[in-house]
């Protein structure tokens, strides 16, 4: 393809996830968290059809793409269960974790950091091999984390109402260090490192708004007016999408905290997550996914299990 042709292409992309779906890659795929089935839901986001059931351990919690593989945190049972993307099949189990959160994946597609909120640890895995290869405390209740684009640093939320964001170095994966904690304008709960590197969103898990942050003088650049805490953000391109699950809303934002829309999406729908020009919203305690397109605009909602927490988003080959 030549860059003209490229161009174009990519441009289109941004709103057209359907095409994409369809295109030689692969099926765009939703893998759902079934939290009170033991699986999760391979769900074709062109057609909201389910696709199969992928059966994984009890209590499937967060789910996170690294690379081609997803990430899947049992948090009430101290586990983890990886899942090939491509293919929706089980690769490795690992058990003696505390409580697993959530999952940040750097850019290598291989690393992968995990919180462990009863440990108080970012938790470092080889998503290949299936390994755990360091383990470092960085404070009580680790919960939402990021990590910037470059694969060099982490936010973590220490709760979810966290008084403090722990930042930790990672430029070397395997030796994450601590480097400091820092107290946000109001109690946190959602971080996300947006895509340009400049700027880290934290919001919040005790009001109705959102800090963007300065990400090398760690300063407070603007707040953002949100609906009811807890929120959660995404990026994808020079866009932010942040959930209110209490208030059954999606906002589209540009990383500069101007809002460019509103979207109603069901109640309880609180993660968010992207991939390919797709964005999906699961519903905690309702089952649903809910699946909008870069716009931000409701593209088809599903009811897929009995509580749905979170999504992430897979290319199925074959």
């Amino acid at each position: 393809m030549d860059r003209r042709a490229f161009v174009v292409a990519s441009a289109s992309l941004a709103f057209a996830p359907r095409a994409f779906a369809r295109s030689l890659l692969g099926t765009e795929v939703a893998l759902v968290t079934a939290d009170l089935e033991a699986h999760l839901v391979a769900v074709e986001l062109a057609t909201g059809h389910v696709l199969r059931h992928v059966p994984t351990l009890a209590k499937p919690r967060s789910i996170e793409t690294v690379g081609h593989m997803a990430v899947v945190a049992h948090s009430e049972i101290g586990a983890v269960t990886l899942v090939h993307g491509p293919t929706l099949g089980v690769t490795h189990v690992l058990r003696g974790f505390g409580e697993p959160r959530y999952t940040a994946g750097h850019p290598d597609g291989r690393h992968a950091f995990l919180s462990d909120a009863r440990r108080g640890e970012v938790i470092v895995l080889d998503v290949l091999r299936g390994r755990v290869l360091a383990r470092t405390k960085v404070g009580e209740l680790a919960r939402h984390i990021t990590i910037d684009p470059s694969g060099r640093t982490l936010w973590i939320s220490l709760g979810a109402k966290a008084r403090e964001v722990a930042v930790v170095d990672v430029s070397i994966p395997a030796r994450p260090r601590l480097v400091r904690r820092f107290q946000p304008p109001f109690l946190a709960h959602d971080v996300g490192w947006a895509p340009d590197g400049h700027r880290v969103w934290v919001s919040s898990g005790d009001r109705d708004e959102l800090a963007v942050y300065n990400a090398r003088t760690g300063r407070v650049l603007s707040t953002v007016p949100g609906d009811d805490p807890p929120q959660h953000v995404t990026f994808q391109g020079s866009r932010a999408y942040v959930t209110s699950g209490e208030s059954g809303t999606l906002r589209v934002h540009r990383i500069d905290g101007q809002e460019l829309r509103k979207t109603l999406v069901p109640e309880d729908s609180y993660n968010v997550q992207q991939a390919h020009g797709w964005i999906v919203t699961p519903g905690l305690g309702r089952g649903t996914l809910c699946i909008l397109d870069a716009r931000g605009r409701v593209l088809r909602r599903e009811t897929v299990a009995r509580s749905s927490h979170d999504a992430c988003i897979v290319t199925l080959r074959g």
